[in-house]
């Protein structure tokens, strides 16, 4: 491997993107990019994921390819409601335009999936329950990531699949490039817009902060890491919904923010009992609303710890404490409740130190 590699990164305009070029200053990095400009990478080049070549003429290609040395995929479709055509579009057809690109770069892949693949029968659909009024189908993402994921490990090239949990902000600063499908519930509850919680107390609720995942890529570009499949994830270190309520509230009362924590419901209870007799009565966007984050907490109810190679895989990368997951959650809630304008902004302080990796 080069002592400067150069790196194809695609979605660097996206929360792991965006964290990932803080991490690649020993690389040369490109950002193919479709919409959105990326200011941080020594160059961009407009392109197009789903189209033969990227859109590019084959001048522009074939410079292109041989020039890169490995290629970081992290473009996809990541909402659970952009239907089943828009995401597997790009996070399976993308993926063969990026495995093409590979193939004929010569480039090691690292490409970015998620740990929830694991936890597909999880899904409502899948457990043959009622998704009422819900937008969001994390089986559509789910289906599609399965599939990109195989599309990776059958072309036979040097790659290695990254499966991070729930992606929160800085570990520090709570700090992200966008609020995500969390940070929505953490808003909720900071609102007091969710007197319940369909997840019994004690299933784990994994999430990793933006640096570490960034850092974990990093590392794995290092060392020249060319196979298998990395768990970035807190794992046995991942805290209980009871104790994230318990954090929040906490959070929340430092900040001055009245909060109350909401009943935790099993799936059972909420199906046989509350969507029936409370639920369906509401506003309809209010039903909407429930239904939504009955779907994505579907994925943690009562589900097991997902695997962590953080330690491992590379071993430069510690693993994650509880003490530092749940630092790393509350600078998260911290700073959604300052940006949503729900608590005062910060004065002027000392910066702590970043969590050990």
């Amino acid at each position: 491997m080069p002592a400067s590699p150069t790196v194809l990164l695609t979605g660097a305009s996206g929360v792991i993107g965006t964290a990932l070029l803080a991490e690649l200053s020993h690389c040369h990095v490109i950002a193919l990019t479709h919409r959105t400009p990326c200011p941080g990478a020594d160059e961009q080049l407009r392109g197009d994921l789903t189209a033969d070549r990227f859109g590019l003429d084959q001048h522009t290609y074939t410079a292109l390819a041989a020039r890169v040395d490995m290629v970081v995929h992290g473009a996809a479709v990541t909402s659970f409601s952009s239907g089943p055509a828009a995401t597997h579009l790009l996070n399976e057809a993308g993926t063969r335009k990026i495995l093409d690109f590979a193939a004929d770069a010569g480039a090691v892949l690292y490409h970015l999936s998620t740990a929830f693949v694991a936890r597909h029968e999880l899904t409502r659909a899948n457990l043959g329950r009622d998704a009422g009024d819900a937008a969001a189908r994390p089986e559509d993402y789910l289906d599609s990531k399965r599939a990109g994921e195989t599309l990776v490990r059958a072309s036979g090239l040097p790659a290695t699949i990254i499966r991070p949990s729930v992606v929160i902000g800085h570990s520090v600063t709570g700090e992200i490039s966008a609020f995500q499908g969390m940070h929505g519930i953490i808003h909720a509850l900071l609102r007091g817009l969710l007197p319940l919680v369909p997840v019994p107390g004690p299933s784990k609720v994994d999430f990793v902060p933006c640096d570490v995942v960034a850092r974990a890529i990093a590392a794995l570009i290092a060392e020249g890491r060319s196979d298998g499949d990395v768990w970035v994830t807190a794992g046995h270190s991942a805290p209980t919904a009871e104790r994230v309520l318990e954090l929040t509230e906490k959070v929340a009362g430092d900040l001055g923010i009245a909060m109350q924590i909401p009943r935790m419901v099993g799936p059972d209870m909420v199906d046989r009992l509350i969507r029936p007799v409370f639920i369906s009565g509401l506003h309809p966007r209010t039903r909407r609303r429930f239904d939504d984050m009955l779907a994505m907490t579907a994925l943690f109810a009562d589900a097991a710890a997902f695997p962590s190679s953080l330690g491992e895989i590379p071993a430069t990368v510690a693993a994650l404490t509880p003490a530092q997951v749940e630092s790393a959650y509350a600078a998260t809630v911290t700073h959604l409740a300052r940006a949503k304008k729900l608590a005062p902004a910060p004065s002027a302080g000392p910066r702590q130190e970043v969590l050990a990796g």
